[in-house]
């Protein structure tokens, strides 16, 4: 989650519901002017105690934003008075529930300028947190500690979303505190090639899941599940997750997602920087003027975006795409996950043949696999193939269409080079997350301190 946009001027109200789908037209782009997106998230942990940063103290959150706004020069945003999140050369840094640290990037031309700008971006924090006793994790979910120990960020947007989460899912409040992602924006060109990469990618997000899998431990323990972060999306809301069966259907476009949002409870509305709770009101009423907290108000473009950013399939749309299925992991998984997707959906024969392997999947058989690559990994299947024998074959594609983009880095290798950790897995059809829950059980001997220290940034 993001940081939300800040509101600018006295925008004009929403007259009509072709807006709203005429704000996610304005999204397409000729392919050359394409870019590449990468937000990851990671876990702030002491290196004395193990125990997640709080926000306040010497070396708390509020106090690692100050000093990564000195050693960056970027901007502190703030709500009510105190820093959430840093802005600048077109990135930002915010804040998830739990204390998570993400970096939202740039867009950039290519996977070569991402694993750039997260090199940097690590440097900078490691810089800043390492006199101060703090270091960064990266997994898809917090190995050792608790719900109860995970510290609660100052942003009303959370404190709204912490009192509604509970009555939609038994594990909403585990996604927001205790859970890490990686996720690519990626750009469309029409209507037609949303649609197309849209289905694509959303049918694959449970290969990808399997193949980032990283949250094989739960409070010290193995958690039963190659990536326990993915099982925990099954369990959060089910008005606004999963794999939307709609995106499949003949003359799916703008409109039918515009219908989808419309039908997603509400969280809140923004005005004059104060957030109104709205946790289950409709955003059609307000389309209405006749939200029950603001009668006789509508909404603005700003409202509208606020809303997208409240929904959480496996693919969501804005004015790009974002692809939601893959842990938090190592700094080569941060570069590899915009790889593997740029080189399935930016190349027109690559995006074919993806798609080829996912056509004939039914409504169910979709929702067998993202349960079962969730819990089993690469042994998952569907139908007849196991997801290591498809993501072998996914990974094929993906390397040929990042070869055909031919784009060299200082190196002079292509961006090929970054899918090679995902091809490694593949092979093994061993997941990360299963990996380190059986050497942390074995090898390590359930010693948290070496698991951190091996597993930090």
């Amino acid at each position: 989650m993001s940081t939300a946009k800040e509101q600018t001027g006295d925008q004009p109200e929403i007259e009509s519901i072709d807006q709203l789908a005429a704000y996610l037209a304005a999204g397409s782009k000729p392919k050359d002017q394409w870019k590449i997106g990468t937000e990851h998230e990671k876990f702030v942990f002491c290196r004395t105690n193990l125990k997640p940063v709080p926000y306040e103290g010497d070396a708390g959150i509020r106090a690692i934003l100050e000093k990564l706004a000195e050693e960056t020069g970027w901007s502190i945003i703030r709500e009510n008075g105190l820093p959430i999140g840093l802005t600048g050369e077109g990135a930002s840094v915010s804040l998830e529930p739990g204390g998570q640290v993400e970096l939202s990037g740039a867009p950039l031309d290519n996977v070569h300028q991402t694993c750039d700008e997260v090199h940097v971006h690590l440097d900078a924090i490691k810089k800043v947190c390492e006199p101060m006793g703090v270091a960064f994790l990266g997994m898809g979910f917090a190995p050792t500690w608790t719900l109860d120990e995970t510290p609660r960020m100052p942003k009303p947007r959370y404190d709204i979303m912490r009192r509604y989460m509970p009555k939609k899912g038994a594990l909403g409040l585990d996604m927001m505190h205790r859970t890490c992602t990686v996720q690519v924006n990626l750009d469309f060109s029409s209507e037609a090639d949303m649609a197309a990469k849209f289905r694509t990618s959303l049918a694959l997000q449970p290969i990808a899941t399997a193949l980032f899998a990283n949250s094989g431990l739960y409070e010290g323990k193995p958690s039963g599940y190659a990536s326990y972060r993915a099982h925990i999306w099954t369990d959060t809301d089910p008005d606004r997750t999963g794999l939307l069966s709609f995106v499949f259907e003949d003359g799916f476009g703008f409109e039918r997602y515009v219908d989808y949002m419309l039908d997603v409870p509400m969280y809140f509305v923004r005005r004059d920087g104060i957030y109104i709770d709205a946790a289950g009101l409709s955003f059609r009423d307000f389309l209405k003027g006749e939200l029950s907290i603001l009668p006789g108000v509508k909404p603005t473009i700003s409202d509208w975006e606020d809303h997208l950013s409240t929904a959480f399939p496996e693919v969501r749309l804005k004015t790009f795409l974002e692809m939601r299925g893959a842990d938090g992991g190592p700094w080569a998984r941060i570069c590899a996950l915009p790889a593997f997707w740029a080189g399935l959906l930016y190349d027109d024969g690559a995006l074919a043949a993806a798609w080829d392997i996912a056509k004939n999947w039914t409504t169910e058989e979709r929702e067998m696999l993202r349960a079962a690559a969730a819990k089993d990994g690469l042994r998952a299947k569907v139908g007849e193939r196991t997801v290591q024998d498809i993501a072998i074959d996914v990974l094929a594609i993906s390397r040929d269409g990042l070869r055909r983009r031919a784009i060299r880095g200082n190196l002079k290798e292509d961006e090929t080079t970054y899918l090679d950790p995902l091809v490694k897995v593949a092979k093994s059809g061993v997941t990360m997350g299963e990996y380190t829950a059986e050497r942390f059980m074995g090898e390590l001997g359930c010693d948290a301190g070496r698991l951190f220290e091996e597993y930090k940034y």
